[in-house]
């Protein structure tokens, strides 16, 4: 079954440059020129590996790469015309694979797709996650970041408060440390700060939960990390 690529860029003869060269080696090719129609493509395609450019009209990519990562473990390539170690190291806990700089040669990205294929399995693909959660009452759609209550009511979360949801919920059961999710969301420097934790998550049960006082799905391990439960009741 041939390989699905979702090219997300917003300089078109690099699209087009990237579209000819791919479909000749006979990589099946789906692109974007924004940050959000790259979240619905994903959502609807289910890309086995996505190429991101980092300077987007509508977002920042590592908001695209955070996205992606709270449902999909598909590999990322990030281009970008940034040198800087900073926003390669950024682009890269957000959830990168790997990164090429621009200007880049076709032949090397072609082999860094190569080496990132190569690495994914059957069951590690795009396939794997689920764009849509169901938590209790609610249903959070983590492609178009909409979550609705059983009457159709849209419940609005922060920026934050959908990146937490993001990662718990592309970790579905699994214990998640505090401390990987407050480097994920706040930063290395701010690993011991627990408290934003539990003011965050208290927010989201109030938001999300049938009995934020009893929660079912967004659970408390203390003193060591959160656990999302998804399903209905």
């Amino acid at each position: 079954m041939p390989i699905r690529i979702l090219v997300v860029d917003d300089e078109p003869q690099i699209v087009r440059a990237l579209r000819i060269n791919l479909r000749a080696r006979e990589y099946e090719v789906d692109t974007a020129a924004d940050g959000a129609s790259a979240l619905h493509a994903a959502a609807s395609r289910h890309p086995d590996l996505v190429v991101l450019d980092l300077g987007l009209p509508d977002m920042e990519g590592v908001e695209v790469i955070r996205g992606l990562r709270g449902w999909t473990q598909a590999p990322i390539i990030v281009l970008s015309g940034r040198a800087g170690s900073t926003d390669k190291v950024t682009a890269l806990d957000a959830g990168a694979d790997d990164y090429v700089t621009k200007p880049f040669g076709v032949d090397e990205l072609l082999a860094r797709i190569r080496a990132a294929t190569r690495r994914v399995t059957a069951t590690a693909g795009a396939g794997a996650g689920a764009p849509t959660v169901q938590i209790g009452q609610h249903t959070v759609n983590l492609a178009d970041r909409v979550v609705t209550a059983a009457d159709g009511t849209p419940v609005r979360l922060t920026p934050t408060e959908w990146h937490l949801i993001e990662i718990l919920a592309g970790n579905p059961g699994k214990l998640v440390s505090q401390r990987l999710l407050l480097e994920r969301v706040w930063g290395p420097t701010y690993t011991r700060e627990t408290n934003y934790l539990r003011q965050y998550m208290a927010q989201l049960r109030r938001k999300l939960e049938d009995d934020p006082a009893h929660p079912r799905h967004l659970l408390t391990e203390p003193g060591m990390g959160y656990r999302l439960l998804p399903g209905q009741g």
